[in-house]
């Protein structure tokens, strides 16, 4: 059985690992732009920022990413030779305002997205835009702390408020912020924070942040609305179920207060309000939130349309502590060693029936639809002397994704919206700052030390994908 006609099979790029061009075209330098590569610590410096605004490093990927910004028409050419329906894209803030503050948007900024959206339309590709992906002006870090201060909220309604009447005949897809769960993991990442893991006040600091967003996300949707009720604006999360790593009711349980964890940001912009669970939780941590009169009733009335939803792998829990002597490395959040699957060398447990699972949790809670913008597998791929690239693994992950995306659409009864591959073009890892780590079914010829002319070579499962889409869509 084949998904309906209007789903939006696709692929996802982000501003900050692709756009490059960093200080063209009067864009003012953001948070990605300072983490270095991963041979100078990008990781260590995103849990440990410190004063990473000062500290020199000799090489910063995402400024020249793999130039997206220069060479955007030639890559929207080659993905519509895929026959995709939607391209996940994000703007870059300070390409609108540079420091976040001016009166009056970048000119400039804007013509370039207008531009970047309309190509995608010529070639019949829905834009899916991201308002924030990991992306704070520097200026608004220096002068408030980014999103510890609550000033940020009005800043990005009016950033919000912009894009959306400019691009209003363009985009109907929109989300406001990438992943906004992970600003409690990396919270210089996902929010520009300069605060230290080790922090005696790290709690009380990132779910306060946090909080800022949720609120500017509500300001966000009550904008867009009324410039364009056609609007479908969705949230956005990290998502991934944990499993108990045994029968263990105690097992069961930590698995189960590991996902409301997890839940906290989704609950508050899919069901208006702050779980039970959560009030619970920040009054354990001793977490005082910031919150205003008239919070709780923006929150309410401003509820996302859609939950979009990265997912790459499941989460393992347990209260054993033999068994917690065996982490995997799950890139931001801590998961346990499951037997069962096979784990990439960047720690990532490969669990496609995992993604029919969550698909499962997500909507028995929330109700709403799915979208899953961001699946895929990151690994080392291999250029052949003749242009090609051999990534049958790859061909292995994604199908098998969409298999059980399949089975939870046309045989559970889950309501999702599209598919879209991550990194759909090689682009700089957010988490490591590599190019090696590569989830592409384009192949772009730049390394991990900046070397490479970045000339683009279709992999196998480019031609795959297409013949995948094709079946689905066409046959």
């Amino acid at each position: 059985m084949k998904l309906t006609s209007d789903f939006l099979w696709g692929g996802a790029l982000a501003a900050n690992q692709c756009e490059g061009a960093w200080q063209e075209d009067g864009r003012l330098p953001a948070s990605a732009d300072f983490l270095p590569d991963a041979a100078h610590g990008r990781w260590n410096a995103m849990l440990h920022p410190g004063n990473i605004l000062e500290t020199q490093y000799d090489y910063y990927p995402s400024r020249e990413a793999i130039d997206f910004y220069h060479r955007y028409k030639e890559d929207i050419r080659l993905l519509a030779e895929l026959g995709i329906k939607a391209l996940r894209l994000s703007i870059s803030w300070t390409r609108i305002y540079p420091t976040g503050e001016e009166n009056a948007p970048n000119e400039d900024g804007l013509r370039f997205y207008e531009e970047l959206f309309t190509e995608c339309r010529r070639y019949g590709i829905e834009p899916v835009v991201t308002l924030c992906h990991f992306d704070v002006p520097e200026a608004l870090i220096r002068k408030y702390g980014a999103w510890a201060d609550r000033r940020l909220i009005a800043l990005y309604e009016k950033y919000a408020a912009t894009v959306f009447d400019r691009y209003r005949n363009l985009v109907k897809y929109w989300m406001t912020f990438n992943e906004i769960n992970m600003i409690t993991h990396i919270p210089y990442l996902g929010g520009g924070l300069l605060v230290d893991k080790d922090d005696p006040e790290f709690n009380q600091i990132v779910y306060n942040a946090a909080h800022n967003q949720l609120v500017a996300s509500a300001c966000a949707v009550r904008t867009g609305k009324k410039i364009n009720q056609d609007f479908r604006i969705g949230c956005m999360m990290a998502a991934g179920s944990f499993y108990p790593y045994s029968c263990n009711p105690n097992d069961v349980m930590e698995a189960r207060i590991s996902n409301n964890k997890n839940y906290i940001f989704p609950d508050v912009q899919l069901n208006g309000c702050y779980s039970g669970f959560a009030r619970n939780y920040f009054a354990k941590l001793g977490i005082t939130l910031d919150e205003q009169p008239g919070d709780d009733e923006l929150l309410a009335q401003n509820t996302c349309d859609f939950l979009g939803f990265s997912y790459y792998s499941s989460r393992l829990i347990s209260t054993d502590p033999e068994h917690l002597k065996n982490v995997a490395d799950g890139n931001a959040i801590t998961t346990l060693r499951n037997p069962y699957l096979q784990i990439t060398k960047w720690g990532r447990q490969i669990d496609p029936v995992g993604l029919r699972v969550t698909m499962n949790d997500l909507y028995d809670r929330y109700h709403k639809p799915l979208f899953i913008v961001e699946n895929g597998l990151g690994v080392e791929d291999t250029l052949e002397v003749d242009g090609s690239v051999h990534d049958p693994y790859r061909v292995e992950y994604l199908d098998a994704h969409i298999t059980q995306m399949k089975k939870a659409v046309l045989e559970d009864g889950i309501p999702c919206m599209g598919y879209l591959v991550w990194g759909i073009i090689d682009l700089v890892s957010a988490g490591g700052g590599e190019m090696d780590k590569r989830y592409g079914l384009v192949y772009v010829n730049k390394h991990n030390d900046g070397t490479g002319d970045l000339a683009r070579y279709k992999k196998d499962s480019f031609g795959w994908y297409a013949q995948k889409i094709r079946e689905e869509c066409y046959e």
